[in-house]
């Protein structure tokens, strides 16, 4: 496909420019960013009729006499064409419209906007409008499907979706681009195209190649590239037939594939190297218009159609492909018959098949092995059904004699492009104003456009360092902040290495600055600070840990390549590649090394958890040194430190979102108090945009309340352990909280008639709560619960006092307190065979009371000691030591209510002695009603005939009996209960 490309002519001011051509392909209109919409009859036309529309025209289009254009002022405006009258207003925005584009019969048209919205409205009533909503950033590009179904939209947000018109809903959706904030900050405009007559294929251009997917499978059918494209290409258009795609890329490479093939027919090169962002072929097949970036209009003439007879002959095998003699014809060898395929006079769009005239491809090496491993003959069987029937004559058909054997197609999940490394806390790098890094210490912000190049610091707390304003002469991209350091690092060029330098503005001496040069080929990709350290990982798979002072102390490799790195006090957490995600999976690993004096690694290379199809966002630590990480779904994840370093999810930062164009940019995470993240909010947004906010979680649950609760104050265990002090008061005020929600939960699922449940929470309390749920339960006249409770509160106590230290060869003491579970009655009794029933309450001791001492026969006390028991390193002598009998003093219920009321008697009498205090409090314990008593003051006594002639104290007519046989006694007036 021989064709000349002519000089350019300047049309319009630098900027951002389009073309497109009328219904008979006479004109050619251009608009830009001068605000003018040119007529050119060719060419070669000195004087092109000029229409004013607007200060800025981002995007038009033409069809049927009616010229469409996207200008500045929020508006979708008509002119009549080729007058150039205004016709009236189609649309309004809140915000300029960034494309627009007509649908196959010129009835519709659908505008995208950087209000996120794309617009579906009828040229004949304006009125009629649908709304499209889903995207969350500023819209690329749109366009129609030829049967007026379907319209593709690509976004900002990283996003191509696929709506369905009538429903006003998304089909599906592929994370393909990079994420940008704005249309003039994205990498590439891709400017989608739908495959015209058959609608077969959508082509999406995704960096240096273009993705083609099948219409209603929505699968990935294809891909087309070139070897010698090197940046992303910016728009794509197809030829009138459907058969050939032409491209323009944003170093001005202009290139034509033959889609059924895959081959590159066609390669021209921008005379000056600019940016292509408008691409129309001609009516006719047999021209290509361009625009660039400095506002000048291109053609590409001599994209001669003819008839199939000569067009381009696929070769039958790659021998043939790559033959080592170029000047030899590739379709020497076979017979005319086969060379020549006969016409079929019904076809009506051969005169629209481009072939190259020199019979063979102008890229040899540009045929792309794709994911579906397809040879000439499979590619033939494959693609037939993308071609429109009514082309079947002029279909590419291999010479039978020379097909090479068919090889199974693969159609199996498709790889995932790996997530490239970037810094937690930092906005993309290509902006020119953009935040390096955004923590809780401060703000690192570059700027490099034409007035400066400079970085500059900010410390939320000014005490910690004033701020700074430095000069990046190196091109630093990445930074971290500390309360000791800023840490930078730049790429490596050609003539200098990649270089690592830290400002130690906390170090005591003069020189307060170091570089390290990393060697040839190695750049740093993502770093960060710790206490008394510094890292960084780079491309060669290595991590480069140094002191703070500039002093390399270790360096090993990585697994794979780094995704991100974070850092916090002596921890240092690490994610990277393990190896190759599928169908949007990203298969990411996770190491967190400790340093100090014992260095270890505590977490080996495991899987980092991700949601589905999505990717990390940001990596990082609570203030209170817990690992945590956030997705590109909006769910956070911490490090659950109390179940084998698991990472339990903890929110949903999406649920909060007022909007599904909303999000959270993350800056920090603290654990106490709860619900503590701070984030960037969303823009637009009602708030003040220029400070964090908390994300606040929903109304919670009980037991969601609780286990939040668990899990973020585990890290009082990992502080103390460490070797660091904690808030022991806030430490046990969440305990007190804990205890709080298990005793709510507990009488939520007793009136639910829960006791299984009730009995499993009750194993999560404390004794003392443990005796609360007692109560509780024997005054809901639950007796079997209540039962369970007193076994499970009696193992409790014994586990407490298994705890306590004893001498290595000390034998147990006797315990004559024991339970009888068969007959539901316990035994107390003494040496001397006399027997002392206690209730089992009044074994319960309080954890905020003193213990009680342990009576030997000898008189000593032993006193418990609930301070950490060290064991001495060498063995102690053995001693025996005899015991008699020992017996447990337990409180009896005056003892207990005393407690309790002593200070309201004091309070009442202040000058009242001890003996006065415990008269005072007998004759208000003796006024008390039942109501008023805890179980603790209901005594009784066995006789001869058994429990049946037992009476309760405070009721001398109530009768105390089992309500079953393994139950406890229960007073038949008062309704207390008690245990043996």
């Amino acid at each position: 496909m021989p064709c000349e490309r002519k000089p350019m002519r300047y049309g319009h001011s630098e900027g951002h420019t389009d073309v497109c051509f009328d219904d008979a392909g006479k004109y050619i209109v251009t608009c830009g960013s001068d605000g003018d919409v040119r007529i050119w009859e060719s060419l070669d036309d000195d004087d092109p009729k000029s229409i004013n529309v607007g200060e800025k025209v981002y995007s038009l289009a033409l069809k049927n006499g009616k010229l469409v254009t996207a200008a500045s002022n929020n508006t979708v405006q008509i002119h009549t064409f080729p007058e150039g009258d205004p016709d009236g207003i189609l649309t309004r925005f809140t915000t300029n419209a960034t494309h627009i584009t007509y649908n196959r019969s010129g009835s519709r048209v659908a505008a995208g906007s950087s209000d996120f919205m794309v617009k579906v409205v009828e040229m004949y009533d304006s009125s009629q409008q649908k709304t499209l909503r889903g995207h969350t950033a500023p819209i690329l590009s749109v366009t129609f499907d030829p049967k007026d179904e379907f319209l593709a939209s690509a976004s900002c947000d990283g996003s191509v979706a696929v709506w369905k018109i009538e429903e006003q809903t998304q089909v599906t959706s592929w994370p393909l681009l990079q994420k940008s904030n704005d249309v003039i900050n994205a990498k590439s405009l891709c400017r989608l195209a739908w495959q015209p007559k058959a609608a077969k294929l959508l082509a999406v251009p995704v960096e240096t190649t273009v993705q083609l997917y099948q219409r209603d499978s929505w699968a990935q059918v294809g891909t087309l590239s070139d070897d010698l494209g090197t940046q992303a290409i910016n728009v794509v258009a197809w030829s009138p037939c459907g058969k050939f795609l032409a491209a323009g890329s944003i170093g001005g490479l202009l290139t034509v594939w033959d889609v059924e093939s895959k081959l590159c027919v066609e390669r021209q090169k921008h005379e000056k190297g600019y940016t292509v962002c408008g691409l129309a072929w001609h009516p006719s097949g047999g021209q290509i218009a361009y625009t660039d970036t400095e506002g000048c209009l291109g053609v590409l003439d001599g994209l001669s159609s003819s008839s199939s007879s000569s067009s381009t002959t696929t070769p039958a095998s790659y021998d043939d492909l790559f033959d080592d003699d170029d000047d030899r014809p590739m379709d020497e060898g076979i017979s005319e018959g086969a060379r020549s395929p006969a016409k079929n006079p019904g076809d009506e769009d051969d005169d629209d098949d481009l072939i190259p005239a020199t019979g063979r491809a102008r890229n040899r090496s540009a045929f792309l092995d794709d994911e579906n491993s397809l040879d000439t003959g499979s590619l033939k069987q494959g693609l037939d059904k993308f071609v429109d029937d009514d082309d079947a004559g002029s279909a590419i058909v291999p010479p039978a004699a020379v097909a090479a054997p068919l090889r199974p197609v693969y159609d199996g999940p498709m790889p995932t492009p790996p997530q490239k490394a970037f810094q937690p806390g930092s906005t993309p790098a290509h902006l020119m104003h953009r935040f390096m890094m955004w923590n809780s210490v401060g703000i690192v912000r570059g700027y490099n456009d034409d007035q400066d190049n400079a970085i500059d610091v900010e410390f939320h707390d000014t005490a910690v360092h004033h701020a700074m304003h430095l000069t990046n002469s190196l091109g630093h991209t990445v930074a971290d902040l500390s309360q000791e350091a800023v840490l930078l690092a730049c790429p490596g060029t050609d003539e200098l290495a990649s270089k690592l330098q830290c400002l130690h503005f906390s170090s005591w001496d003069t020189n307060k600055e170091w570089m390290v040069d990393l060697p040839k080929g190695e750049d740093v990709q993502a770093l960060c600070l710790g206490q008394g350290w510094a890292a960084a990982a780079t491309s060669a798979l290595i991590l480069r840990l140094f002191s703070i002072g500039g002093v390399q102390r270790e360096l090993f490799s990585l697994p794979g390549p780094v995704v991100c790195i974070a850092g916090h006090g002596e921890q240092l957490l690490v994610v990277y590649h393990r190896g190759t995600g599928f169908d949007g999976e990203q298969a990411l690993g996770v190491q967190l090394l400790q340093f100090g004096q014992k260095r270890r690694q505590v977490i080996h290379g495991e899987p980092l958890p991700l949601s589905r199809k999505s990717h990390l966002s940001w990596l990082g630590f609570t203030a209170e040194g817990t690992p945590c990480f956030i997705d590109s779904e909006g769910v956070v994840r911490l490090l659950n430190r109390s179940l084998g370093n698991m990472w339990t999810p903890v929110c949903n930062t999406r649920d909060n979102c007022k909007g599904k164009s909303d999000h959270y940019w993350m800056v920090g995470v603290h654990e106490n108090p709860q619900q503590g993240i701070f984030c960037i909010p969303p823009l637009p947004c009602d708030s003040t945009t220029d400070c964090p906010t908390h994300c606040l979680c929903p109304s919670l649950s009980f037991q969601e309340q609780y286990w939040r609760s668990v899990l973020l104050h585990n890290h009082y265990g990992f502080l103390s352990s460490s070797g660091y002090e904690i808030d022991e008061e806030g430490q046990s005020q969440a305990q007190k909280e804990q205890q709080e929600l298990l005793m709510k939960m507990f009488a939520l699922s007793c009136k639910l008639e829960r006791e299984f449940r009730s009995v499993e929470l009750a194993e999560l309390m404390t004794q003392n709560v443990v005796t609360l749920a007692i109560r509780y339960a024997s005054r809901s006249h639950r007796m079997a619960l209540a039962q369970r409770l007193s076994d499970l509160a009696l193992e409790k106590a014994n586990q407490l006092q298994g705890e306590e230290p004893q001498e290595e060869e000390e034998e147990e003491p006797l315990q004559y307190t024991r339970r009888n579970t068969g007959s539901g009655l316990g035994r107390s009794g003494s040496a001397g065979g006399q027997n002392r029933v206690t209730n089992v309450l009044d074994s319960m001791m309080s954890s905020s009371k003193k213990p009680t001492a342990l009576l030997s026969s000898s008189g000593s006390t032993g006193k418990l000691n609930k301070t950490p028991f060290l064991k001495p390193l060498a063995p102690r002598p053995k001693t025996k030591v005899q015991h008699n009998s020992v017996y447990v003093r337990h409180k009896s219920g005056f003892q207990l209510w005393l407690e309790d009321n002593r200070r309201i008697i004091l309070a009442d009498n202040p000058d009242l002695e001890e003996t006065d205090v415990i008269k005072e409090a007998i004759g208000r314990f003796r006024t008390l009603s039942s109501s008023h008593l805890p179980p603790h003051t209901h005594t009784f006594a066995l006789n001869s005939w058994g429990m049946d002639s037992t009476r309760c104290r405070k009721r001398s007519t109530g009768r105390l009996a089992h309500v079953d046989s393994n139950g406890p006694l229960v007073c038949q007036v008062c309704w207390m209960s008690f245990w043996w």
